[in-house]
């Protein structure tokens, strides 16, 4: 999914979480609202903590780690899709940022 696909209104549609996997000092620097912060490395132990029965939206810095995030949670049985471009193109379209 791209960032363009998101609606600017609602860019996390109700349902459905975004989930950040970048690392901590990335997210520090600026991340979405609400957006629920799991590094890439730590979410093997971490990923009871998502919900199972919504929309997982991945994003990572430009959507390299995102990409692998969302091919390993999809082969769990997770229903996730990656944000090509990821914060990057997030932030060039004026989503909101914090």
């Amino acid at each position: 999914m791209a960032v363009t696909d998101l609606d600017p209104a609602q860019p996390v549609p109700s349902g459905t979480v975004l989930l950040d996997v970048r690392e901590q000092d990335e997210w520090d620097a600026g991340h979405a609202p609400d957006a629920v912060h799991i590094p890439l490395g730590d979410l093997p132990d971490r990923v009871d903590e998502l919900p199972e029965d919504q929309r997982l939206l991945v994003v990572c810095h430009a959507g390299g780690r995102s990409a692998q995030a969302t091919a390993w949670l999809v082969q769990g049985g997770r229903d996730a899709v990656n944000v090509e471009g990821g914060m990057v193109d997030w932030a060039r379209a004026g989503l909101p940022v914090v």
